[in-house]
């Protein structure tokens, strides 16, 4: 080929080589740069919507149905959809530039007119893969906004947790809230209950403020439950975690007070046990309060022992098997409410130290009701005369257990407790004075008089004096069918600590004996199922995904405006 020509074509290549690259290369390479950067941005910004957006289960980043309850958002989800996003964008864009790129060299170098498209190759392929940059700037910066976001949610729900806890903290410990259960072969103390759903009934063991929200957590159906007791957790079906035995309702929102009745076969304990209720529902009725069973079948039970009183005749005898504790469900006026578990075992409970050790119950109480039949004391037993023994045994059945022996037994079991075994309040109850009183030993026993001192006489001092060791309030009295009402019920109200109430109007009322039985009306309103649905994602995560959302347009947008300005200003014209 000729020299000149050869020259002439090396000139005209370089001077289309330096026209592309002093005036094309700029302008297509910024150009390209800012649609390329662009459009990354736009990849990754569809899908994060794809993902955050849905208010299914299903979608891009799936949330699995939990056994019982959501865990919080930002515990979890949250970086689960970040991960989402980025492994899925990525790899696309990364796809789809070197398909441009390899698209583009095939045109544009792929025949002669390649020695002069060099500059437009090179500039349209340097600001795809210049893209790169503002890319993992963008990404790097959506990883930061997460991260953000996680930590001013985390930050908050920690600070609801700390306070929400504590609140409930000092609630229980101001109202004194004790949880136990009053199920045979359990007794166990409870630190939080398993809670229903009132929605499908699935168990929840760890219903408070923590991973799975602070004021809410949401049940694998979708229904929002309460954390704690003030936020109405108490309106929820609670159940012991030990054995799975159906708690009163109301337990945590006030104290539940276990009370044993102490004595041996044929003390009384059942019967005084009834009057008691009597005479506690007698002075609710007066002073405006209430008292309602917790079982249905407690309540039938008193009722026909109501109904044996007014015939006359004697209650059947207690069964053989460990007790369930009567519920009662107290409330006075004010702040007198109380949860009462009496537990009225079979005398033969007390006869033998193996069996009181299964009266674990025992382990949680602070104080006690000790039953003593008069004439279960031995020294009593031989001061009768032949026709008083025979009146008092076609009376009533009578002991064999000398109260002593009973109460040393179950003292001995108490010792095994941290406290060894102390007691607030003991009520020494004395029964059967209707018929003591009919006897030459019984007829000068005064009911207001030292019923301690007559005790001592009729040789239970020992038993006395340990009782004023192990208690730090004590106190003595006289019951027989015929007890006024009022007598019990200050009785009562005091070993279970519920304060007086009623005043001179109320105990005058309790003469009177109301007809109508205590019933088991529940005390609360069920708590309502509300909720999204078993099919929708909680509203905790639907808001989280939404922020991060929120943030990410924000961050696109201002992202893409900053490329653009920044392109123009670097534009030759």
């Amino acid at each position: 080929m000729n020299p000149v020509i050869v020259l002439l074509m090396i000139a005209v290549w370089l001077g289309a080589m330096w026209l592309g690259f002093m005036y094309v290369f700029p302008v297509l390479f910024a150009a390209t740069l800012v649609v390329a950067g662009a459009a990354a941005l736009g990849v990754y910004y569809v899908h994060a919507c794809r993902t955050l957006a849905p208010s299914t289960l299903e979608g891009p980043s799936p949330v699995a149905p939990p056994e019982t309850a959501y865990r919080h958002y930002l515990l979890g989800q949250v970086w689960r959809d970040w991960w989402t996003i980025s492994r899925t964008v990525v790899p696309q864009v990364y796809r789809t530039a070197r398909s441009v790129v390899l698209a583009l060299t095939r045109t544009l170098l792929g025949g002669p007119w390649g020695f002069f498209a060099f500059p437009v190759w090179l500039a349209l392929c340097a600001g795809i893969v210049a893209a790169a940059v503002p890319a993992s700037v963008f990404v790097l910066a959506l990883t930061v906004l997460y991260g953000l976001v996680a930590a001013v949610g985390l930050a908050a729900w920690l600070a609801c947790v700390l306070v929400l806890a504590a609140v409930e903290r000092v609630f229980m410990g101001y109202a004194r809230i004790l949880q136990t259960c009053p199920h045979p072969f359990c007794y166990e103390r409870i630190g939080l209950p398993e809670y229903a759903c009132p929605n499908c009934g699935a168990r929840h063991r760890r219903l408070s403020p923590g991973a799975g929200g602070a004021f809410r957590h949401v049940c694998r159906c979708g229904a929002r439950l309460p954390t704690t007791v003030p936020l109405g957790r108490f309106r929820l079906a609670a159940y012991c975690p030990h054995c799975g035995g159906r708690l009163p309702e109301r337990i945590g929102r006030v104290r539940v007070e276990p009370l044993p009745f102490v004595g041996g076969p044929a003390a009384g304990k059942t019967t005084f046990m009834v009057l008691g209720i009597r005479a506690l529902h007698a002075r609710a009725r007066a002073v405006h309060g209430r008292l309602s069973f917790v079982e249905q079948r407690h309540a039938q039970a008193y009722a026909g022992a109501i109904r044996e009183f007014q015939r006359g005749g004697r209650l059947a005898k207690t069964g053989p098997e460990l007790p369930l504790a009567t519920m009662v469900d107290v409330e006075l006026p004010g702040r007198a409410r109380r949860i009462l578990y009496l537990f009225d075992p079979a005398g033969e409970h007390y006869t033998g130290a193996t069996e009181v050790e299964s009266l674990r119950y025992l382990d949680h109480s602070e104080a006690l009701l000790f039953v003593v039949d008069p004439f279960a004391l031995p020294r009593l037993r031989r001061s009768l005369t032949g026709d008083e023994r025979e009146f008092v045994d076609e009376a009533a059945a009578s002991s064999e257990e000398d109260p002593a022996d009973t109460l040393q037994r179950v003292l001995n079991e108490l010792r095994s407790r941290p406290d060894q075994g102390r007691q607030k309040r003991v009520a020494v109850v004395v029964t059967k004075t209707d018929l003591l009183a009919r006897t030459e030993i019984g007829r000068g026993l005064d009911p207001d008089a030292d019923l301690r001192a007559w005790l001592d006489r009729v040789g239970l001092g020992n038993t006395v004096r340990t009782l004023d060791q192990v208690a730090a309030q004590v106190r003595y009295f006289a019951s027989g069918l015929g007890t006024e009402p009022a007598d019990v019920a200050d009785l009562l109200g005091w070993v279970t600590g519920l304060p007086a109430a009623g005043g001179a109007n109320g105990d005058r009322a309790l003469t009177d004996v109301p007809a109508e039985l205590p019933g088991t009306a529940p005390l609360r309103a069920p708590w309502p199922v509300r909720g999204r649905g078993s099919g929708r994602v909680p509203a905790g995560y639907q808001v989280g995904r939404w922020a991060v959302l929120a943030g990410l347009s924000v961050l696109t947008v201002a992202t893409i405006a900053g490329a653009a300005l920044a392109a123009a200003e670097r534009l030759p014209f």
